[in-house]
């Protein structure tokens, strides 16, 4: 009987995290789950036990710095080595412009978003090196890629997450270490739910197209987007396979537009 894939999912008991842990059960991966409350952990590892996962709960806090490489060790040995990690933990901050937020507020959206993630992959790339690869899907958002008078600290933590995720393929691809961004598009979550600027939406992104790509990412699919951002509800794994030698460097990454061919900069 061959192996069964294993994956640890961050921020497991709701939202994009749950759906994702569901899917990959029902895909035949035995899971590592994170949460903060094991009592919201609990059901969600039952459902993915009912598609014949096997499950390890594991509580933290992604802002516990202490706590993130202890839980990597946990998950790890749990499952006998993590092929995937896909971290969705994520919070966002009051729709107002920067100065007009509590700074409390912007602090924690940059230790959950960017600081949570970049140690998570700290944890996990020397043990995914050493079993010879693993792949790693970073939760990030077209947020990311532009600026914005509201959300500051949102769209600084996914722009800064893009750099974490750029920075692990190239220094970890030689080595079989692959990450990737991917922009789930907007789910209805209670995040989503709760921002203004999402009020009276009717085209949400459907879960089921988030998992499509994570599974896509997982497998081996998609390497050739390794380093760049792929966007569920825009992108079909189909499409970016076709796409996929059509890639230039910088194609789907955050770069510097230069003003013309004359600018130094270019």
């Amino acid at each position: 009987m061959a192996e069964r894939p294993t994956a640890l999912v961050v921020g497991a008991t709701r939202g994009i995290g749950a759906q994702v842990a569901r899917g990959l059960a029902r895909a035949g991966y035995d899971l590592a789950l994170t949460g903060r409350a094991p009592e919201a952990l609990a059901p969600v590892a039952a459902e993915c036990g009912a598609w014949g996962a096997q499950v390890s709960t594991h509580l933290l806090e992604v802002t516990d710095v202490q706590r993130i490489p202890e839980v990597v060790a946990e998950a790890w040995e749990a499952r006998g080595g993590l092929g995937l990690a896909v971290l969705v933990a994520g919070v966002i901050e009051a729709e107002r412009p920067l100065w007009e937020v509590d700074p409390a507020e912007l602090r924690r959206v940059i230790e959950v978003n960017t600081t949570a993630p970049m140690l998570l992959v700290h944890a996990l790339a020397p043990r995914m090196i050493a079993a010879g690869g693993g792949r790693i899907v970073n939760l990030n958002s077209g947020s990311g890629t532009r600026a914005s008078e509201v959300y500051p600290a949102y769209s600084a933590s996914k722009a800064a997450l893009s750099r974490i995720t750029g920075s692990t393929t190239l220094a970890g691809a030689p080595h079989g270490l692959l990450a990737f961004d991917l922009a789930p598009g907007v789910v209805r979550t209670d995040m989503t739910g709760g921002m203004p600027m999402h009020e009276g939406r009717t085209d949400w992104t459907e879960p089921e197209e988030v998992v499509e790509l994570v599974l896509a990412l997982g497998s081996g699919d998609l390497d050739a987007w390794a380093g760049r951002m792929v966007r569920a509800g825009a992108d079909a794994v189909e499409t970016l396979q076709e796409a996929a030698d059509q890639l230039a460097p910088a194609d789907r990454t955050l770069v510097l537009q230069p003003y013309g061919p004359e600018d130094p900069l270019a």
